[in-house]
């Protein structure tokens, strides 16, 4: 099968971003099985800079096709990028593609391709990754967004995939005000993945640690974009409340207007290392003894599924829609709210034969739901249909 994947981000493996990761992990697992994948995307790598490789590659078997963007700057400001030919680029690919699947859904890139696709009969798919609800996010522009752009654009689509049962309820709320489709639309669950191989070989634990001056003590690890539906500053407080003078926070990710807040709050027992990727994201996870991410908002998110993959037990709050992580034993989900966050902090954080358990109990469930083959099995199904 032929298929082209329209994505407004797609860089190298480990980049930040769940949806950057979500592409990548499903088009790798996609041409694996055999499929001719195209991605169909931006030079975009971040909200401060561009991808400075080749725009046109073959990227673990998938062929990558980058436009450049007009003003990079609204990028790092909405959230949008503004892609240069990128209609003439899909007039170019879609001829010869069996299925459109878009990632995101209120993005410039849909606005000019899906016209395109639609006009030439080839169906087409939806993942929204949890950014469907206009109460998170940028809730007034997606509302605005939704009011003068999104009807024709959701009509289109045949097909929308949510993440997990609370995406697929955010979905069915919003869809019927977008008007009602010739072919009625369709949704289905089939949730994010990982590649277990990728955190089999995880020894960057000694160097981490020394690099960091983390020693010996029991480290927490909070791995996200600074921002505040992330909960990195209620983590903060939970930490400080939980009364754990030995053990460690370790706050991972790029800066998107919390770190000045933040600043008054640490102490000596917190570390922020900035955005890690590639080798040092890797470390960090073989560093850490549990993650907590106590974020609102959530599709499924990346980074809880890479950290179970690499052994860790997790702390979730309901936002981040896994209630398999305490039905499997992988961990523990509090409500984002400081008291719960620190009781469940204390009782983690002091008892390695209890995260032992867990984190082998993570590991175990990732193999057996969260895998990008299992995932790249189910999109063929769809894909088929």
């Amino acid at each position: 099968m032929r298929i082209l994947h329209l994505t407004p981000y797609y860089a190298p493996a480990y980049a930040f971003g769940g949806v950057v990761r979500s592409a990548e992990g499903m088009t790798r697992a996609l041409a694996r099985r055999g499929h001719t994948v195209t991605v169909l995307t931006t030079d975009a790598l971040d909200q401060q800079s561009r991808y400075d490789g080749v725009l046109d590659s073959v990227e673990g078997g998938v062929q990558v096709v980058r436009v450049p963007n007009l003003l990079p700057t609204v990028r790092g400001r909405y959230n949008l990028s503004t892609p240069q030919k990128m209609a003439k680029r899909a007039a170019e690919l879609l001829p010869d593609v069996d299925v459109v699947h878009c990632h995101e859904f209120r993005t410039v890139e849909n606005l000019l391709v899906t016209p395109l696709a639609a006009r030439l009969g080839k169906p087409l798919v939806l993942s929204p990754h949890g950014t469907l609800a206009q109460e998170t996010g940028r809730g007034g522009l997606k509302r605005l967004w939704d009011r003068t752009l999104s009807s024709a654009v959701a009509l289109r689509f045949g097909q929308v995939v949510a993440l997990s049962q609370a995406e697929l309820a955010d979905i069915e709320a919003l869809w019927p005000m977008f008007g009602r489709r010739r072919v009625p639309t369709t949704f289905s669950i089939i949730p994010n993945g990982v590649d277990p191989a990728d955190y089999a070989d995880l020894s960057g634990r000694g160097a981490f640690r020394a690099k960091y001056q983390l020693g010996d003590a029991p480290v927490c690890l909070f791995m996200a974009r600074l921002h505040p539906r992330k909960g990195v500053g209620l983590l903060v407080e939970a930490f400080k409340a939980a009364g754990l003078p030995d053990a460690r926070l370790v706050i991972a990710g790029p800066d998107e207007g919390m770190l000045d807040t933040l600043r008054p709050m640490l102490d000596a027992r917190i570390v922020v290392t900035g955005y890690l990727g590639g080798a040092d994201r890797l470390a960090a996870f073989a560093a850490a003894d549990v993650l907590a991410l106590p974020a609102v908002g959530e599709g499924l998110p990346m980074v809880v599924l890479e950290a179970m993959a690499a052994g860790l037990p997790v702390i979730v709050s309901p936002g981040c829609n896994l209630p398999e992580v305490v039905q499997h034993g992988a961990g523990l989900e509090v409500e984002a709210v400081v008291e719960p966050l620190s009781g469940a902090l204390r009782s983690l954080l002091p008892d390695a034969a209890r995260r032992a358990r867990m984190g082998a109990a993570a590991r175990a469930l990732v193999n057996e739901r969260f895998t990008w083959d299992a995932v790249a099995a189910q999109l063929e199904g769809l894909y088929e249909k």
